[in-house]
């Protein structure tokens, strides 16, 4: 006998609490196996195509491209019948392999198939001809809207946000998904139309005596701007941070990497040359490479370099992570760099290679500016920032030349050591970049 059993949006791991809809890989009706990816969300860290335990047929869909769902939701339907689809009395049914590193927390090995049903066995009457129905409205809650009261269709926590947030009856509101579901489409429209600017009733005179008008375009902080938000705000309530910064003659190490490029070797970039020099750093000054826990009050040194590095994207800022920077060569960083780059500039980072930084390397100088003050990427203890390289004058052996000249920050969390530290850190950075040769001595 088939059964219908619903899919709800896993655990995505990470302390993500929601996603949204980018694009439906199945429709209704479309017979999936098991571990099939069914859709694609994009959370606050990356997009993820979401695998399906079940096999069988899809009977309804939850939710429309661009709505988002809270973790638990559900997304799906499927109606599995013998032979198959997992037996869904054993442990919950599925393969249990939701989503493997996104939060999963069963095993592989729970996997199992149950052949089609002998004669006289468990089932007591055949499957049906043709997939089980739609669920009832029970699958996509009803709840009670704010303000006021009454039944409305919403699934989305956002959604109800969104309105109360803005004093939209949502009862008021006619919803253009499955079965009326409001939409945040629809509460968006809505807030549009109530806000479009009206016939002045009054003289110009009176309308600009009175209070400043604070209506505008409303941005929902979410996604990666909401990710973004968070953390920075959070690095500026808990870490006391200070910057130093100095001038640095890089006509050397450009040198160094044209003589390195002009060999035939694959290329070098220059962020992975810097990256070397980090490394290095932080084994000469390894209070940087660390973190504060603040619940045991203690500053925890870590033996491991895991390189973040700033990356601007059409989504938004993110910091991908290199793993393990000071065990690899400057060829091992390009391409690693590399990599990780084309993975942000198309969305597709899963959140491991979004977490577990230990220093980040900001080079903003790709947007034309000299120097900055960037917040510390929390809970990490200190961000390295290089600004452009360009032809300045410079003293170079007693006589003025023009050199290629590029300003070098630091900004640490004053908790973990002190202006000593930090200046001795950044002075061997700047010494590698005008000297290359230094930096020999330390491999």
């Amino acid at each position: 006998m088939a059964q219908v059993l619903e899919f709800k949006l896993p655990d995505l791991g990470e302390g993500l609490t929601e996603a949204e809809i980018v694009r439906w890989l199945v429709n209704v009706g479309d017979v999936v196996a098991i571990d099939q990816p069914v859709v694609e969300v994009e959370t606050a860290k990356a997009m993820v195509e979401v695998p399906c335990p079940y096999g069988g047929v899809v009977t309804a869909r939850f939710g429309e491209e661009g709505t988002e769902l809270p973790v638990g939701a559900p997304l799906l339907t499927v109606a599995v019948g013998s032979g198959t689809a997992p037996d869904p009395e054993s442990d919950g049914g599925g393969s249990g392999n939701v989503l493997v590193g996104y939060g999963t927390s069963e095993a592989p090995a729970r996997r199992r198939r149950v052949r089609a049903t002998a004669a006289g066995g468990p089932a007591k009457q055949p499957a049906p001809a043709v997939p089980a129905p739609a669920p009832t409205p029970v699958a996509a809650p009803v709840v009670t809207a704010e303000p006021g009261t009454g039944p409305v269709p919403v699934i989305s926590p956002l959604v109800r946000r969104l309105a109360r947030d803005n004093d939209l009856d949502l009862r008021q509101l006619a919803g253009s998904g499955p079965d009326g579901l409001i939409l945040r489409a629809d509460v968006e429209g809505a807030l549009r139309a109530r806000t479009a600017p009206a016939v002045p009733q009054e003289p110009a005179a009176r309308v600009l005596a009175g209070s400043p008008a604070r209506d505008g375009v409303r941005i929902p902080l979410k996604g990666v701007r909401g990710a973004v938000a968070d953390k920075l705000s959070r690095s500026r309530r808990e870490i006391p941070d200070a910057t130093c910064w100095v001038d640095a003659d890089a006509t050397e190490l450009m040198r160094a990497r044209a003589a390195m490029n002009a060999a035939g070797a694959p290329k070098i970039s220059l962020i992975a040359l810097l990256a070397r020099i980090c490394a290095a750093a932080l084994a000469r000054h390894p209070e940087l490479n660390s973190y504060v826990d603040t619940e045991a009050r203690e500053v925890v040194r870590l033996d491991q370099v895991h390189l973040g590095f700033a990356a601007q994207t059409e989504r938004g800022l993110v910091v991908p992570v290199v793993r393990d920077a000071h065990a690899r060569d400057a060829e091992s960083l390009t391409a690693e760099f590399a990599r990780l780059t084309e993975a942000a500039r198309t969305g597709t980072l899963t959140p491991a290679e979004l977490t577990g930084g230990t220093f980040t390397l900001n080079n903003y100088g790709v947007f034309g500016v000299d120097g900055s003050t960037p917040i510390i990427n929390h809970p990490e203890a200190a961000m390295l920032g290089v600004g452009r390289i360009i032809p300045k004058p410079w003293v170079h052996e007693g006589e003025l030349a023009v050199r290629q000249v590029v300003q070098l920050s630091l900004t640490f969390d004053h908790r973990v050591c002190d202006g000593g530290t930090a200046g001795g850190f950044l002075r061997y950075v700047a010494d590698c970049v005008e000297q290359p040769a230094v930096l020999l001595r330390t491999l």
